[in-house]
């Protein structure tokens, strides 16, 4: 069965289209980049997926079935933006919050739900800061912290909106090893990105948006000159970018 089939999706707001007749299906776990200019529908494609913006037309199924029903096995971390870092809140408390899918009903946390927590915060380099509030933290560490809330639901396919956007160059690299180490277990992972230097190291498949799908599939494949003009509009400077990360790519042993 697929992992993720995303068909003939439409998202509208206040009736202007943002996502147009999207068709994409995912067969393999993968480490996937969504890549697009501001504006080209990326988080939308996201919150499609997971259910939390209604669709114009179109369907999303993850394992064969609606996301409602098997939500267990997805995990979520917001752009940083959409979180109010004012809630009195601590990076335990964030990080239990992904064991609560687990419990069920009127179920608190126990122990083996605070060792899992921390546990997970261990893995992101945070556990030193669980007490913390989460307003107090810098840019970088309240990623790790929705990080770990992540990785504490223990899910098949984890969703991720620009988890790089405003970390440092240490914490971007610690997101990159965690993601790689999911990969690895056989997770897939779905990622907004925007920083074209990081596309062929970072993900083993693409999507390239631009309000419609312009190209999907393997990342050495897609992440071409011909593709990225289609989804930029042929600037210049993007094709520059691309021809210097390609380069890395080739030398990277």
């Amino acid at each position: 069965m697929p992992i993720l089939d995303v068909h003939d999706v439409t998202v509208a707001y206040h009736r202007k289209p943002v996502l147009w007749d999207v068709d994409w299906t995912l067969d393999e776990p993968r480490l996937v980049g969504i890549v697009g200019p501001n504006g080209a529908g990326k988080s939308t494609l996201i919150k499609a997926m997971l259910g939390l913006v209604p669709l114009v037309s179109g369907t999303v199924n993850v394992f064969d079935q609606p996301v409602a029903n098997v939500r267990r096995r997805i995990g979520y971390v917001p752009q940083r933006e959409s979180v109010d870092w004012d809630f009195p809140v601590s990076v335990l408390d964030v990080a239990l919050m992904g064991t609560y899918g687990s419990l069920g009903w009127f179920r608190r946390p126990g122990a083996k739900q605070r060792a899992l927590a921390e546990k997970c915060l261990e893995m992101v380099g945070i556990r030193d800061l669980e007490q913390q509030q989460i307003g107090q933290l810098s840019g970088g560490q309240q990623q790790r912290t929705f990080l770990a809330r992540a990785l504490a639901q223990q899910a098949d396919v984890y969703f991720m909106d620009e988890p790089f956007a405003g970390v440092d160059a240490a914490t971007e690299q610690a997101i990159f090893q965690i993601l790689r180490h999911l990969r690895q277990q056989g997770k897939t992972i779905v990622v907004v990105h925007h920083d074209l230097r990081t596309v062929p190291r970072y993900f083993d498949h693409l999507i390239l948006l631009n309000v419609r799908l312009v190209a999907s599939g393997p990342t050495a494949t897609v992440f071409t000159d011909e593709n990225l003009r289609k989804t930029y509009g042929g600037r210049l400077s993007i094709l520059e970018t691309v021809g210097a990360a390609v380069q890395a790519q080739e030398r990277t042993p």
